[in-house]
């Protein structure tokens, strides 16, 4: 996987169980953003950013053709923390997981 500190990383890896566990530590943040309490909330693949911590960009599946992108920045000090900086919703199956 190639990799620059400061760059995200390339491609989109699939996600893991270690991503499913960073979305749902961040799911009610998701849904009072996004006013949606979703039944299905698959992560499928991300891409992470080194800076004073750990950017992580994760697509994830809401249901049928549905998909929504997240931002979760995982703290290098307090025990790790995980929290949701954005959300962008409306997205496909073939959305571009990028900087939003």
């Amino acid at each position: 996987m190639a990799h620059m500190l400061g760059a995200y990383s390339l491609p989109p890896a699939d996600a893991t169980e270690e991503t499913q566990d960073l979305c749902d530590q961040v799911k009610t943040q998701v849904e009072k953003k996004t006013g949606v309490n979703y039944v299905e909330y698959t992560a499928v693949e991300s891409r992470f950013q080194v800076v004073a911590g750990i950017n992580y960009l994760i697509k994830v599946h809401v249901g049928g053709a549905n998909y929504i992108h997240l931002e979760i920045f995982q703290e290098m000090r307090n025990g790790g923390k995980n929290s949701l900086t954005k959300v962008k919703d409306h997205q496909t199956k073939d959305s571009p997981l990028e900087p939003f």
